[in-house]
């Protein structure tokens, strides 16, 4: 599938904001000790891409009721749903100078009932000429999502006799019906309420 910028300025997926918070000291701290071992981009990317995944618990799949949605927040509490840990790891790949943005997917049940919109990460890697997808979700038993920009490997691949629809659009920052399921929400069950089940 062709990703293409909700922005034509490659720069608004380098930059700040309320959510993306990578000048954040608590952003910063994680991406000086990944970038240790991390001697390329494509290196880089890969050890915050497992960070997200493997170190910050999925809330649903650890039971976490705390909601977090700004990046420097998601890092501090090593939780989140799937929105909430795409946007960290935006933030980590933005503070290297990876241009990164969100993307989304929207899924369903076995019987294609109660869709919901999925969050995932693009990343362009320099040189590569074209955004690729990851999913840092996290993984368990039947999801084994990798960091693999040469050949997506996400947590789910949408299925069309279930009406899944891949969202071809990279957001520079996440949709206002993302943020205010995210915002407003006082704990994890009332987030799931009121995720949108489209964009």
């Amino acid at each position: 599938m062709e990703l293409t910028q909700q922005s034509p300025d490659i720069g608004a997926y380098l930059a700040a904001d309320e959510a993306i918070d990578h000048e954040h000291p608590q952003v910063r701290e994680v991406v000086t000790r990944l970038a240790l071992d991390a001697d390329t981009a494509y290196a880089y990317a890969r050890a915050a891409f497992e960070y997200v995944r493997d170190a910050l618990a999925h809330s649903a799949d650890s039971g976490d009721p705390r909601v977090a949605w700004r990046a420097s927040e998601v890092l501090a509490t090593r939780n989140g749903i799937c929105h909430a840990k795409s946007i960290a790891l935006t933030a980590l790949l933005r503070a290297r100078g990876i241009p990164a943005g969100l993307c989304y997917q929207r899924l369903a049940d076995g019987d294609g009932a109660n869709p919901v919109v999925h969050g995932l990460v693009a990343l362009r890697l320099p040189g590569a000429g074209r955004w690729a997808r990851v999913d840092p979700r996290g993984n368990k038993p039947g999801i084994d999502a990798q960091f693999s920009p040469e050949r997506e490997r996400l947590a789910w691949v949408a299925r069309k006799e279930f009406n899944e629809i891949d969202y071809p659009v990279v957001y520079a920052a996440p949709p206002e019906v993302i943020l205010r399921a995210l915002r407003g929400a006082r704990d994890r069950s009332e987030l799931w309420r009121n995720l949108p089940g489209d964009l």
